[in-house]
């Protein structure tokens, strides 16, 4: 049943959800993890680093439980720019996530960023499960018991872009969320954009015509 995570019915939600943080370096498959969870196609995939720049929310229901996942941008400890933007991002959604999953490439193994994830997050009281994702098979069980160097249990092996293993994942995220989410700030509501270019090229006219 890895395969097929859209489970229909359950309780409508009545309150506030607990948050779900998915985190890690660029190009782990967070996104396509994320996707798992929801079991459609709602975040924005490619095999191409940075494609994900902000902390982006989706309702998500397993088991009968709603819970509300956040996709993250890659996060790097030492980014500058806009990585660093995005970095600040990842930072704030585990700052107020009720559970952090932390995704680890264990094809590629433990690299200088996922060291620097694990240090910031052994420090959080928040629960963190790691993630050993691309493990497509038993043969690449190996490369995910390297990730017990990081320090935050037992690794997880799953298979995103498969459905290798997510059935089993997400119950463990349920297991590890409190009875009562935190309080935050509301991660859903409306997208907010910018209109940016140099003096009197016509901002505030688009944003009245915008605005109609």
């Amino acid at each position: 049943m890895d395969n097929d995570l859209d489970v229909p019915g359950g309780d409508e939600p009545t309150g506030p959800l607990p948050v779900v943080a998915i985190v890690g370096r660029p190009n782990v498959g967070k996104s396509t993890l994320v996707n798992r969870f929801l079991g459609r196609r709602a975040a924005v995939v490619q095999d191409i680093p940075g494609v994900t720049r902000d902390r982006i929310p989706y309702q998500a229901l397993w088991n009968g439980k709603n819970f509300t996942v956040v996709d993250t941008g890659g996060w790097e400890p030492k980014a500058t720019g806009m990585a660093a933007s995005i970095a600040r991002q990842a930072e704030y959604a585990m700052k107020t996530a009720d559970v952090i999953v932390l995704v680890v490439d264990a094809a590629v193994g433990v690299t200088e960023t996922d060291l620097a994830a694990a240090r910031v997050l052994r420090r959080s009281k928040t629960p963190v499960i790691l993630v050993a994702n691309k493990v497509d098979d038993e043969r690449g069980e190996s490369n995910a018991a390297e990730l017990w160097s990081l320090g935050l249990g037992e690794p997880f092996s799953v298979s995103a872009l498969h459905g290798r293993g997510s059935g089993d994942l997400l119950d463990l995220v349920l297991d590890a969320m409190p009875e009562a989410p935190r309080e935050q700030d509301d991660v859903g509501g409306p997208r907010r954009v910018a209109l940016v270019g140099r003096p009197n090229v016509g901002k505030s006219s688009l944003i009245n015509r915008l605005s109609k």
